[in-house]
């Protein structure tokens, strides 16, 4: 089987600052139509999907104004750096949540939008979680509770959780039958 890639002929820098690089990329096609696509590129995300021992997923109530909706989502944060990136997941947890994983394993990476966007979604499971005495942050969250994965689940198909990460880490849990 051929398989013939597009061929870049050139890219030009729009914008640039630590959470995105957006430029636009001069493409020809395999039967010669060339075109610019705008592209961004964006830091490592990592998420996590911390289940209690009763099978109840930690969940953050918050706004998102480019939506302008208030959504259901998983704790989770751009990576910094050269930070590990289960490090990277458990802090945020503890920053947006209150909450220290016990364990994290990866669970999931997936590219949100790999036609325009490069940006790893790296999904961690956590098993168990401990309180800490660490307030979290105001701006994360409005609520965090912790949510049967099956209620969490049928979120979904409500509208309430419509956030990639948390919808890809929610199925990938069930398929495993976590």
């Amino acid at each position: 089987m051929s398989r013939t890639q597009w061929t870049i002929h050139g890219e030009h820098l729009v914008d640039e600052n630590r959470h995105i690089r957006l430029s636009t990329v001069d493409v020809e096609l395999p039967d010669g139509v060339r075109f610019t696509q705008y592209v961004a590129r964006m830091p490592r995300c990592a998420m996590t999907l911390v289940l209690n021992d009763k099978r109840e997923a930690l969940l953050m109530y918050r706004h998102r104004f480019i939506i302008d909706r208030w959504v259901w989502e998983l704790p989770g944060g751009y990576v910094d750096g050269a930070e590990d990136v289960a490090v990277a997941a458990a802090r945020e947890v503890e920053e947006e949540t209150g909450w220290r994983p016990r364990t994290m394993e990866h669970l999931v990476t997936y590219q949100p939008a790999i036609g325009t966007l490069d940006q790893p979604q790296l999904i961690y499971l956590a098993h168990g979680a401990d309180l800490t005495d660490k307030q979290p942050d105001i701006n994360e969250a409005e609520q965090i509770e912790w949510i049967p994965l099956p209620d969490a689940v049928a979120m979904i198909d409500r509208g309430e959780i419509v956030g990639a990460a948390t919808v890809v880490a929610l199925y990938r849990a069930v398929s495993l039958s976590l």
